[in-house]
C-alpha cells in the first residue's frame, strides 16, 4: 500500500516550490488526486488526509466510489471528471461530480445543459494541442466560435481550459503545450469579455511542476500520489 501522507506531503511541497518559482501563491493552485483504479476506501483514507479534490476519469467507475467514499467518511470530497464523457452518460455524471473538467464539443455542452435542470454545472473545456487527429479535445483554430457558442447556454458555468501534454512529450515540449495554453485562455478571456476564465487545468504525475510554473491552478495528479494503478 502506498504511504499516502506522505506521497501528499511530497506533492504539496513540489506545488508549493513551482509556484514559488514563479512568483506564485501555492493556494491559487487545487491539487486533485486521481484515483482511477484505486478502491473507495484509497480514496477514503487521502480525503481524511488532507486531499479535498478527487478525480475520475470514467463515469462507470466513479458511480459506486463515490457512494463508497461518502459511506467511508460521512462526507463527500469535491469529485472531478477528468476524462471524456459520453452525451449517454450525462445524467449520471452529474449526480456525481462536482466539475466535469473534458467538454469538448458543442454537442456534448448542450447535452449537459439539456439535463443540468436548475443547475449551474461547472466545467472546463478541453483543448488539444498536439498533433494526433484521433485525440480528443478542441483545436485551436475552433475555439474561440466554440467557447463563444457554449458560454452562451445559462446553465454552463465554464470556469477555463484544459489540456494534456501530448503523449511522449519532452519536458520542453510540455512547457511550450501549458504555456500555449495559458495564452488561449487569456487570448479567450480578451474575446468573451463577460465570461470568468480562471481555471486552467493542466500537469499530471510526470510534469505538474512545469505546468504550475506556467499557470496552472488545477493539477491533476494520480500515480504520485496513490501508486501504480491497482
Amino acid at each position: 500500500m502506498p504511504d499516502l501522507r506522505a506521497n501528499i506531503e511530497r506533492v504539496q511541497t513540489a506545488v508549493a516550490d513551482a509556484a514559488a518559482r514563479a512568483g506564485r501563491d501555492p493556494a491559487s493552485v487545487t491539487l486533485v488526486g486521481v484515483s482511477k483504479t484505486h478502491p473507495a476506501e484509497l480514496v477514503a483514507e487521502a480525503v481524511g488526509l488532507g486531499l479535498e479534490h478527487i478525480g475520475e476519469n470514467r463515469v462507470q467507475e466513479a458511480a459506486g466510489k463515490v457512494e463508497r467514499v461518502r459511506e467511508l467518511l460521512g462526507r463527500a470530497p469535491t469529485w472531478h471528471l477528468i476524462g471524456t464523457l459520453q452525451r449517454n452518460k450525462v445524467r449520471q455524471a452529474l449526480d456525481l461530480f462536482d466539475m466535469l473538467q473534458a467538454v469538448d464539443s458543442v454537442r456534448l455542452a448542450e447535452a449537459i445543459a439539456k439535463r443540468a435542470e436548475d443547475r449551474r454545472i461547472a466545467v472546463l473545456l478541453e483543448v488539444y494541442l498536439g498533433d494526433d487527429p484521433a485525440r480528443p479535445g478542441l483545436r485551436p483554430a475552433e475555439l474561440d466560435d466554440i467557447a463563444r457558442r457554449i458560454t452562451t447556454l445559462p446553465a454552463l458555468d465554464v470556469r477555463g481550459l484544459m489540456t494534456v501534454a501530448p503523449f511522449g512529450s519532452s519536458p520542453e515540449q510540455a512547457r511550450a503545450t501549458f504555456r500555449r495554453l495559458r495564452e488561449l485562455r487569456d487570448r479567450l478571456q480578451e474575446t468573451l469579455p463577460g465570461a470568468r476564465l480562471a481555471e486552467l487545468s493542466m500537469g499530471m504525475t510526470d510534469d505538474f511542476e512545469l505546468a504550475v510554473e506556467e499557470g496552472a491552478t488545477i493539477v491533476r495528479v494520480g500515480r504520485a500520489i496513490f501508486g501504480e494503478r491497482g
